[in-house]
């Protein structure tokens, strides 16, 4: 009799784990007039989905599935290219993500890249999400939670054409992205660490209150929690992650340059501090690795 009624609340146990374990859909939409290369990095020990890496063409979306708890990023890549005779692998001028290949496969994006960042509850649990240009700007993006309760949150402008000088990364003579005050000049003060590693000890800078005054809900520097983190209480079924969520020519200015003939990418010195020369040189085997694939397509 025992046997008989363990039975009947195994299952009920079963299907009530199961239930709660459905995945979560993410919607990728692509409304900028190219090519965008999305990214999917999960956080440390939590399982991946099913692709980390695709391409979508203008008006193309792709739906992804996550499972219930799932937290990490997902961002653009923009000026990829591939290329099977160089050995330089699959590369993209912004957003590259270092794998070699159109599948990110646990690499994250190198700055600057715009992020949208989530952290899906566990069962019953409430859901957390960003849009962050902590680690700069390359594309204007909009999270919108399937649940229409609860908030959207964006950087729907086009930062390319309102970054400083010092600050732009150009490609035959197109701003393609805008770098962080913390990746041009490495200080303290701009990465808020060190001195400056608490939120009362770091304060908004020139730099960070200007993507604040063009994006208000997105992340501008590591602090900026108290307007950039959104919640779902309850959680949402899914999301739509849009790059370009004003369409047409929003982000890199009109259609990136797809010349195999243009240059490698170069940062504008516009009289910055001289750590911009080292991070350029940080990323100088990125670059190679872009030039190479370009000039033998």
């Amino acid at each position: 009799m025992g046997g008989a009624l363990l039975l009947p609340l195994l299952s009920l146990l079963c299907f009530g784990f199961l239930k709660g374990a459905r995945p979560s859909t993410f919607t990728v939409k692509n409304n900028c007039a190219y090519t965008v290369w999305p990214g999917i990095l999960s956080n440390a020990g939590v399982a991946p989905p099913s692709t980390t890496g695709f391409a979508l063409s203008p008006g193309e979306s792709r739906a992804v599935a996550v499972a219930d708890g799932w937290s990490g990023r997902m961002w653009g890549r923009t000026l990829c290219v591939q290329s099977s005779s160089s050995g330089a692998g699959f590369a993209c001028a912004t957003g590259d993500c270092g794998s070699g290949t159109v599948e990110c496969s646990g690499r994250g994006a190198a700055p600057p890249a715009t992020l949208a960042e989530f952290t899906l509850a566990s069962i019953g649990g409430d859901d957390f999400y960003d849009v962050s240009l902590v680690d700069g700007f390359n594309l204007p993006v909009l999270v919108a939670p399937a649940n229409g309760s609860c908030p959207t949150t964006d950087c729907p402008t086009d930062l390319n054409a309102q970054c400083p000088p010092e600050l732009r990364v150009i490609v035959a003579g197109a701003t393609v992205a805008c770098r962080s005050a913390c990746e041009a000049f490495g200080t303290e003060a701009y990465c808020c660490n060190g001195a400056h590693g608490t939120p009362a000890a770091c304060a908004p800078t020139g730099y960070s209150r200007l993507f604040k005054a063009a994006c208000p809900r997105a992340y501008s520097y590591a602090y900026d929690d108290a307007t950039s983190t959104f919640t779902c209480a309850g959680g949402s079924a899914g999301y739509g992650v849009v790059f370009c969520p004003a369409g047409g020519s929003s982000g890199n200015e009109a259609s990136p340059p797809t010349s195999a003939a243009y240059p490698p990418m170069v940062f504008s010195s516009g009289g910055a501090d001289p750590a911009t020369t080292r991070h350029a040189v940080t990323l100088l085997p990125l670059l190679t690795a872009i030039f190479q694939a370009m000039t033998t397509r």
